[in-house]
């Protein structure tokens, strides 16, 4: 009788070493233990089902010679010609170049810039002065795309601040410097480095507040500098959130903001600013190719994703610092 009640005592709570079997049981309690969070995070999981998971449903037009009129399912099936289409086209090798330059650019230059950023303030002592550098540096972010391209657009034209300078430093007329193909690539990285330098600061600045001041006295009485122990504590410290966050950057290496790019580009430049996503926008909603542009951001998906999981394996088995 008491091994019973005992085992019916058990039965109420999770239920371990049991596999499969168990699973409905723990989810069933787990959801009465639990029923608060799981109403509060129904609404996010409701957003991720309609804008996440059932458009995927639309994978199947880079398969077809989509049709509006015929619909998703109606219309004619032609396998891989879509992506036939993109790898023997004109602008195949354009675009990966430009794609890939641009990601790797930004890489090179916006990812290490927020970390010596945050390694900076951190050095900051006055309280006040490092609030408000930090508020300053935090506002670009906030500008909308529209009007920071706006605002490059004026600065870069004929006659603007940043024509004039690059005029006067390299002594030739003043000229739209977004017409000049050359001149892309570095106003796309500084705007980008500008407008996301204090913003992505932020989540160093916290891990370097979670450091144990404890390491730096012990430093300071072995009688090392600051930049000792910055390289001896401090980085190694906040090491596993850079790591994180350079997984994170990779898997986006191809995921160029196409948004501002198309703000920013013409024709005249498309030698060093037409990307993937451009063109699958041009392909889609301007041209009506809507099954070659699926396919060509169904490409740009899986790159995306083997980058992902190829980095975080290099990452696990070279750090022990994955996301997964």
């Amino acid at each position: 009788m008491e091994h019973k009640q005992k085992k019916k005592k058990k039965a109420q709570g999770y239920i371990e070493g049991k596999g499969l079997r168990a699973l409905p049981h723990n989810i069933g309690y787990d959801f009465k233990k639990n029923k608060l969070i799981y109403l509060m995070s129904l609404p996010i999981v409701i957003w991720f089902i309609i804008f996440c998971y059932v458009p995927m449903g639309g994978i199947l037009m880079a398969f077809e010679k989509y049709s509006p009129v015929k619909g998703l399912i109606g219309s004619d099936w032609v396998g891989f010609d879509n992506f036939r289409a993109f790898f023997h086209g004109p602008y195949f090798l354009r675009l990966m170049k430009n794609t890939v330059v641009l990601g790797a650019l930004d890489l090179i230059v916006g990812f290490p810039a927020p970390i010596i950023f945050a390694l900076l303030l951190n050095e900051i002592t006055t309280k006040r002065f490092k609030k408000t550098v930090q508020t300053i540096s935090y506002m670009p972010y906030f500008i909308s795309s529209v009007v920071l391209c706006g605002l490059i657009t004026d600065f870069c034209a004929s006659g603007g601040v940043l024509s004039n300078l690059v005029a006067g430093v390299t002594n030739s007329g003043g000229r739209n410097l977004l017409g000049i193909s050359s001149y892309f690539r570095p106003i796309f990285v500084l705007s980008n480095l500008w407008q996301g330098l204090g913003y992505g600061s932020i989540i160093y600045i916290a891990s370097l507040s979670s450091v144990d001041q404890e390491l730096y006295e012990a430093a300071v009485m072995d009688g090392a500098n600051r930049i000792k122990q910055t390289i001896h504590i401090t980085l190694p410290s906040i090491a596993p959130t850079i790591i994180i966050m350079l997984i994170l950057r990779i898997s986006t290496l191809l995921q160029v903001s196409s948004d501002k790019i198309l703000l920013l580009y013409n024709p005249s430049i498309y030698k060093t600013a037409d990307v993937i996503n451009t063109y699958v926008y041009r392909e889609g909603l301007q041209n009506y190719n809507y099954g070659l542009s699926a396919a060509v951001g169904l490409f740009n998906s899986l790159i995306a994703t083997a980058l992902l999981l190829i980095t975080n394996k290099i990452s696990a088995k070279c750090s022990d610092t994955s996301l997964f």
